[in-house]
Formats: structure tokens, C-alpha cells, sequence
């Protein structure tokens, strides 16, 4: 048929087309090369993390667009969002795929008795991201571009060479590998219930790096505000990109009280899982750096909502974890950000993100610009599927 004798497209065509008519929910469980320990395992409040647990959605609407979205849990909560986003998930059949926001407020009210924070967010992040990325696909762009990409790629540093059980000499020889990889920051666990520990590892990292690749420390919530304040003195010899974590998660006060009476910046708000409550720390003036992760805050939805707020109260940006999502929202801030490298996901995803001179280049593929593995699927715990018919789209 030539494009001249083309039928043309109703607008109730095209709205038709955008409706969901597939959801697929699929529990994976990644198992970890080695158990990992930070200062919450030497001080006796978890045991070593041995897999992280995802919850995946696929989407596919009647005219065929695609998307996937994920949510994880490290420790426990794994099941307890599988669960809860089975409850849910079917609410979205039927549904414009592009009205994402209003879907948002839909799947939180159809679980409101669990509340709009932790489990119950995490549950519908995975799905909210799965929209984006379908919308982003739909119109053939980058989600990062779909969102207004301020740059092409993000300072990016890394963290998975420098956890606690890593003994030292390791941790240095990590160090050169990962600047020898293009990666552009080092950050290092601290929060040893033995302080010497942390500031022999500090110090060693430093001398290493010769003052010439950021640095960064994370206490992982471990210290309490005394021993915040007098190892933040101590470790202002070492010009940090930043202290992370210093205290729980909830201080805010704290967390003030630090950044108000160190020059090293303070970062924190990863443990935290609702915009509301990143909203106490933009408010009590508790960060100078505020780490989101869109995951566990409900999503992009909800990310874009706490990175207006946090533009607007003068904040650095570096989102935790996920980069395969963080890399597109971090692009999408106004002001310069950072972005976590961590290697753990590369066995889900057929695709890689490309590192070079110190920056994580935005991939040029139309959405996130993932797609899952043989062995991902392998991993598969349990999966739920509403609407049909079924079959694997990624």
C-alpha cells in the first residue's frame, strides 16, 4: 500500500493501541561472587549479604510497545514485594500506558493499607519503571534524552572494591583497577567498630590514589553523632568528596548538626523509601548531597518529584546503586551529579555500560537500553503473569 492510500489514524486508534493488555512479574534471585560485609555485619546488625533479590516487570501494551522496569531488596523483603505486586499489578490492564503518573497514584492507593513508603513503593517502582522505559522506547529515545538530558554522561565512582571484608591490599589493587577502567571516583567503607581500622584504610586509599581521584567514605548508619563529629574532624585531612551515612538514616537533626560544622560534604538518603522522608532531610538542611534510589522511593514518578525539590534547595545529586537506572535520571539533573558503579548486576543484562575518563557515557539505546539474560531467567524464583498472551518480549 502506498503511503498515499494509507488509512489514517484516529486518535481513539492510537489510544487503543497504548493500552496495557500484558504484565508479567518474574522474582530473580543474584547470587553474589563472595558475601559481602560493611560496618552494619562488624557491628553485629546483619549477617554478610550473599544475593540481592529482584523483582522485575515486564509490560506490553495492544500495539506491541515494550517495556521493563526492577526493583531489588538486599537481606530479606524479596518475597514481601513479589507478593505485594502480585496484589496489584492486574490494576494496570486496560490501562493508557502513558499516563504514568496517574497510574502511580492508582497502584498506591489500591495498596494504601500498607501506606506509601518502604515494601509497598518498592512494589510499585518496578512497574513505574517499566512504563518509562516503554515510553521511552515508543518515542525511540534514551529514557535520558525522553527526560531532557542535561549532559551525554555522569561522573561515576565506584564502591564494590572497597567494602569491609575486603582485606586492604586488595582494596588498593581494586583502586588502580578501577581508575584504570575509566571509572572517575573511589569510595571505601568505613564504620569498623575498631576506628584505627577505618582511618589506616583511609589513609592507605589516599596515599594510593595521590590526592588526584575523589575520594569518598560510607559509614553505612554505624556511628553514633559523638563519633560522627570526631571522625569527620579527623578525616578532614583527606579533602572527601564526601562523608556518607554518618548516622541512622532517620537523624535528620544529626545529619544537620555534621553538615553545618564539617567543610566535607555530607551525603545520605539512600535507606530512605518515600519522597516524604527525603523531604525531612531537604528541610532540616541534613545533606549537602542527596542519594535517592528511584527503586525504592516508588520509581521514577516519585524520583523526579524529590529531584525538583532537591534542585530547588541547592543540592548535589548521587543516586544509589542501580545505574542502569540512576545513569538516565542523573543525566536529567540540573546540577552536575555522580553516579554509583557497582559490576554486581552485569550477569542480568545482555548489555554494558561503558565507562571512559572518568565518566558513565549515556548508552544511545531507546529506553534503559536493557534486556535480561538466559541466565537471569534461570535465576527465576517465582513469576506471575496477568492479562496475555504469554511468552518472553525482552
Amino acid at each position: 500500500m502506498s503511503l498515499a492510500a494509507a488509512p489514517l489514524q484516529t486518535p481513539q486508534d492510537v489510544n487503543l493501541g497504548n493500552r496495557i493488555e500484558w504484565v508479567k512479574l518474574s522474582s530473580i534471585a543474584l547470587p553474589l561472587a563472595a558475601p559481602i560485609s560493611d560496618a552494619k555485619v562488624f557491628t553485629g546488625r546483619q549477617k554478610p549479604m550473599t544475593e540481592v533479590v529482584f523483582l522485575f516487570t515486564e509490560i506490553r501494551t495492544a500495539d506491541g510497545a515494550e517495556g521493563i522496569g526492577f526493583s531489588y531488596s538486599k537481606r530479606a523483603g524479596g518475597p514481601g514485594q513479589f507478593a505485594h505486586a502480585k496484589e496489584i499489578a492486574g490494576e494496570l490492564l486496560g490501562e493508557d500506558a502513558n499516563d504514568i503518573q496517574r497510574l502511580w497514584t492508582k497502584l498506591a492507593w489500591a495498596g494504601a493499607s500498607v501506606g506509601r513508603s518502604g515494601l509497598a513503593t518498592q512494589a510499585i517502582a518496578s512497574m513505574d519503571i517499566a512504563l518509562w522505559d516503554l515510553k521511552a522506547k515508543r518515542a525511540s529515545l534514551p529514557l535520558a534524552k525522553l527526560l531532557g538530558a542535561h549532559r551525554d554522561s555522569v561522573r561515576c565512582y565506584n564502591t564494590s572494591g572497597g567494602f569491609l571484608h575486603t582485606p586492604l591490599e586488595q582494596v588498593l589493587d581494586n583502586a588502580d583497577a578501577t581508575v584504570a577502567n575509566g571509572i572517575g571516583g573511589i569510595k571505601i567503607k568505613v564504620g569498623h567498630p575498631d576506628s584505627s581500622v577505618d582511618l589506616a584504610r583511609v589513609a592507605a586509599v589516599h596515599e594510593r590514589l595521590g590526592g588526584s581521584v575523589p575520594l569518598m567514605v560510607d559509614a553505612n548508619q554505624q556511628w553514633d553523632r559523638s563519633t560522627a563529629q570526631r571522625m569527620g574532624r579527623i578525616l578532614e585531612e583527606y579533602n572527601l568528596a564526601w562523608i556518607e551515612e554518618p548516622l541512622d538514616a532517620y537523624d535528620a537533626e544529626g545529619h544537620a548538626a555534621l553538615a553545618a560544622s564539617l567543610d566535607t560534604p555530607i551525603a545520605t538518603g539512600e535507606m530512605l523509601a518515600s519522597v516524604a522522608e527525603h523531604w525531612e532531610l531537604i528541610r532540616h538542611k541534613a545533606a549537602d548531597i542527596i542519594q535517592p534510589d528511584a527503586p525504592r522511593i516508588g520509581g521514577i514518578t516519585q524520583f523526579l518529584k524529590l529531584a525538583t525539590l532537591a534542585d530547588h534547595n541547592g543540592l548535589d545529586l548521587a543516586p544509589h546503586f542501580a545505574m542502569e537506572i540512576h545513569l538516565h535520571l542523573a543525566a536529567a539533573y540540573p546540577r552536575e551529579p555522580w553516579v554509583e558503579h557497582f559490576d554486581w548486576l552485569e550477569p542480568l543484562f545482555n548489555e554494558r555500560l561503558e565507562t571512559k575518563d572518568g565518566r558513565m557515557l549515556i548508552p544511545t539505546r531507546p529506553g534503559l537500553g536493557i534486556t535480561l539474560t538466559d541466565q537471569a531467567r534461570a535465576w527465576t524464583v517465582s513469576t506471575a503473569e496477568f492479562g496475555g498472551p504469554s511468552r518472553n518480549l525482552l
